[in-house]
């Protein structure tokens, strides 16, 4: 799945992340911001991710422009061994695009 996001230059976008936990076991995760642009993506509330058994959540990832080209990043989540219960790898595709330019 691709995110993308759309903006101002250097503006910050915040965009959501939903993840369920369809198990009866907890789900936690390490989240990680790998490429080219990853330090133009940041995960506001920290890299962990905890999902409760049979619910969901969301994470906020935020990007900031400093150029008027794309950024791309990935997110990458990989599970933590909870209890003998692994969830699988998910990735996203972040993807940029300068719209407006303000003085």
């Amino acid at each position: 799945k691709t995110i993308e996001f759309t903006g101002s230059l250097h503006a910050t976008v915040v965009k959501q992340v939903r993840l369920k936990n369809p198990s009866v076991k907890t789900l936690v995760y390490n989240a990680t911001l790998v490429g080219r642009d990853a330090d133009d993506f940041s995960l506001p509330k920290g890299n962990t991710v905890t999902i409760a058994p049979k619910k969901q959540t969301s994470i906020n990832v935020e990007f900031t422009s400093r150029f008027l080209r794309p950024a791309e990043a990935v997110l990458l989540l990989t599970s933590k061994n909870m209890g003998g219960i692994d969830g699988v790898t998910l990735t996203f595709s972040l993807k940029s695009e300068v719209k407006h330019l303000e003085p």
